[in-house]
């Protein structure tokens, strides 16, 4: 498994993630909560939550970014489409990037990195286009390198991802349908040369078939790692 050297990452269900690093710093990616079947029962989310990374606009990713933005104070990171949305609903601390950039937060590096997917918000009767799907990797200072791949297919460009910023953990949808599913993700794990993988974006609903255990099976003897925790558990 990655060495996190103390940083922490909790699944949350379905894409949700919290990320604690050794030094405080407070990270909530894809908030999908109150409408979430799989979101843990009980769990409470953390004190502060400094930083909300929202890869793209569909509603099971950011459907409580706003409420969570608003009470947390937080800072949400985003494409600059999605960004423009989140500030005509209220939230008042945006960073809107673009596919290749990076930006410093305290002791993380957030790079946006491309997803194959779509990307669009419905706002009553709207469908607003948000921009194109991103990943993040999320550089820890004196830690890991951690890689959300937001909801995506596998595309050969993820070596490049793997060769300018060498992740050790991927967090990869497996669930098919709306993304890769266990065959693709295992594919996309040896492009990236990751040791360790947290399958996400799975069983959350009907459609969503691939499981962990199909993707150790494909990743048996590759020396990749899958560490398929329950929501509200936690590597560490």
């Amino acid at each position: 498994m990655a060495d996190l050297k103390g940083t922490t990452v909790t699944w949350l269900g379905h894409a949700t993630v919290h990320v604690a690093t050794a030094k405080g710093t407070s990270i909530l990616i894809d908030p999908f909560i109150e409408q979430n079947p799989k979101f843990p029962k009980g769990y409470k989310l953390p004190e502060k939550i400094d930083l909300i990374l929202a890869t793209h606009g569909h509603g099971d990713h950011v459907a409580d970014l706003v409420s969570v933005a608003s009470k947390y104070n937080s800072t949400v990171v985003g494409m600059v489409e999605l960004m423009g949305w989140a500030q005509s609903k209220g939230v008042k601390k945006t960073i809107g990037m673009n596919l290749g950039g990076s930006w410093n937060y305290e002791d993380v590096t957030v790079s946006m990195v491309e997803a194959r997917h779509s990307s669009s918000v419905e706002d009553g009767n709207q469908i607003i286009y948000t921009g194109d799907p991103t990943g993040f990797v999320i550089t820890v200072q004196g830690g890991p390198v951690l890689y959300h791949a937001g909801d995506t297919s596998v595309f050969l460009d993820m070596q490049l991802i793997r060769d300018l910023y060498q992740p050790q953990l991927a967090m990869l949808p497996i669930g098919d349908h709306y993304t890769m599913g266990p065959k693709a993700a295992a594919i996309a794990a040896k492009y990236l040369g990751v040791t360790t993988v947290l399958p996400i974006h799975y069983g959350t609903f009907p459609v969503l078939t691939g499981t962990p255990e199909e993707l150790s099976q494909l990743l048996d003897g590759s020396g990749i790692q899958v560490n398929a925790i329950q929501p509200g558990e936690s590597l560490r």
